[in-house]
């Protein structure tokens, strides 16, 4: 349940008032795993949730801390209280920000912490003060799931009853065809009962939810759209999100999944996002330039395109992000803008003549990113746009899905390696005003080629058996 709570005072009258047995308090680490600890309600003191702050183990969270130095505080931030939707003990939630413990100073490797930088330094530019993001993360549903890996074997396996595979087991022969998953109706989208039951319970605990569907991929492709929000809040809304559409599907019986591409041959799960700047409650983005768009709004592109490879370390951060990002399945994958036409990178959506409702949507993002880095490092990209008024050139009407188009126009990188390359060649962007630490840069980059890239890199496929035992 939403709370609207605006101070410490007001988080603990929704204790009182309902019944609360458990507060709940909530971090995000490099990678965007939500994690969490937990007080029984009698622990409760102000004091030490809002202004000293609780300690805990950093050098046990992912590119966190080293043993020697690992303490650090998370303080609460009041105004993201909200009811747990799904946990038995009624439970009270508060998302944090950490600090470090003697110097008291913001921990700069914290992802909630950086998106507050780049806020902070949005506004010290004098070109706007509110950023607005509107995510899409789309997912699947399955109906169960099983992987292993290890040094002699390996191998996954997905299930849904709305699957084509599934066609010749005795069942009512309604499937849904690889990528014939866009809006059929029930018996072949199975989902719709799942799929409310995820967005009412959404909507209860304060998330602006827009409208649900089936996607275009078979075996329970998902989209639920969420109105767009400060990015701030609207990082915070992602978390809650996924951590909403994972637990309802498990009350179902069933599990999802916000991994990119799960499916060989079918179309993978993005995030696109909409975005644009405000200032003093006037929208930044509406003009008399292409698609009704503001030169500020072409300028924010030419920053998107411009820096689009190193952005993808943050914003599409995982290996499978690459098996997402090909030609062929939708994906945006050519380095472009324009109107209506969803093969570009950059898109400006044209279903309003409203100035609030211009927008540009960046449509190469996926639900593996943490949502803070990735929209901090969008932001800051566009004001560099902004502020260097990067031309990002003509833009294109024509398909670029075209193997001929394809072939003339310049795509983004095909692998989380090279992307990497990038933000390690291209990040003074982001650390301008010190929205990203060096320091943050760093770890990442090493985590990321070590924990992602030569754990995939390293191991052999089970597909190189199908191709080259025999050799």
């Amino acid at each position: 349940m939403a709370l609207n709570c605006t101070s410490p005072a007001d988080v603990a009258k929704a204790v009182e008032e309902n019944g609360i047995q458990i507060i709940d308090l909530r971090f995000t680490d490099v990678y965007g795993q939500w994690q969490h600890f937990s007080l029984p309600v009698e622990a409760y003191d102000e004091d030490d949730l809002f202004q000293t702050g609780l300690g805990f183990d950093g050098s046990s969270i992912r590119g966190f801390k080293s043993i020697e130095s690992s303490d650090m505080m998370l303080v609460s931030d009041p105004t993201t209280a909200f009811i747990d939707p799904v946990t038995e003990h009624p439970t009270l939630c508060l998302i944090g920000n950490i600090i470090d413990p003697i110097t008291r100073e913001e921990f700069d490797r914290d992802p909630r912490n950086v998106l507050r930088k780049a806020d902070a330094y949005m506004k010290s530019t004098g070109i706007a003060d509110t950023a607005f993001m509107g995510p899409e993360a789309e997912f699947f549903i399955f109906d169960q799931v099983k992987y292993e890996t290890g040094r002699f074997s390996s191998s996954y396996a997905v299930d849904s009853v709305e699957a084509p595979w599934n066609s010749g087991e005795w069942g009512s022969g309604h499937k849904v065809g690889h990528k014939g998953g866009y809006f059929p109706v029930s018996p072949f989208d199975t989902l719709q009962d799942v799929r409310s039951e995820i967005v009412r319970t959404m909507i209860s605990a304060g998330l602006p939810i827009e409208k649900h569907h089936h996607e275009v991929a078979t075996a329970g492709q998902t989209e639920i759209n969420m109105k767009s929000r400060p990015m701030l809040q609207q990082a915070d809304n992602v978390q809650l999100y996924k951590y909403i559409a994972k637990n309802v599907a498990m009350q179902y019986g069933k599990t999802a999944t916000f991994m990119p591409k799960p499916l060989f041959e079918d179309n993978g799960s993005g995030m696109h996002t909409h975005q644009s700047l405000w200032k003093d409650g006037v929208p930044l983005f509406a003009g008399d330039k292409y698609a009704g768009v503001s030169q500020e709004a072409v300028w924010y592109i030419g920053g998107i395109l411009k820096h689009i490879n190193s952005l993808l370390a943050f914003c599409a951060p995982t290996t499978n992000s690459y098996r997402r990002l090909v030609p062929g399945y939708e994906a945006p994958v050519v380095i472009a803008y324009s109107a209506r036409n969803r093969s570009a990178a950059c898109r400006i959506p044209v279903g309003s003549d409203s100035p609030k409702a211009k927008r540009i949507e960046f449509r190469c993002p996926d639900a593996a990113a943490n949502p803070y880095l990735a929209f901090a490092a969008m932001v800051m990209a566009g004001l560099d746009g902004i502020k260097n008024k990067i031309d990002p050139g003509n833009p294109s009407e024509m398909d670029m899905f075209d193997d001929e188009n394809m072939q003339a126009s310049r795509t983004v990188e095909g692998s989380l390696g090279a992307v990497l390359d990038a933000l390690e060649a291209d990040h003074d962007y982001l650390t301008a005003g010190g929205v990203f630490s060096q320091g943050l840069i760093d770890t990442y980059l090493a985590t990321r080629r070590l924990a992602d890239v030569d754990a995939v890199r390293l191991r052999p496929h089970p597909h190189e058996f199908v191709m080259y035992f025999g050799v």
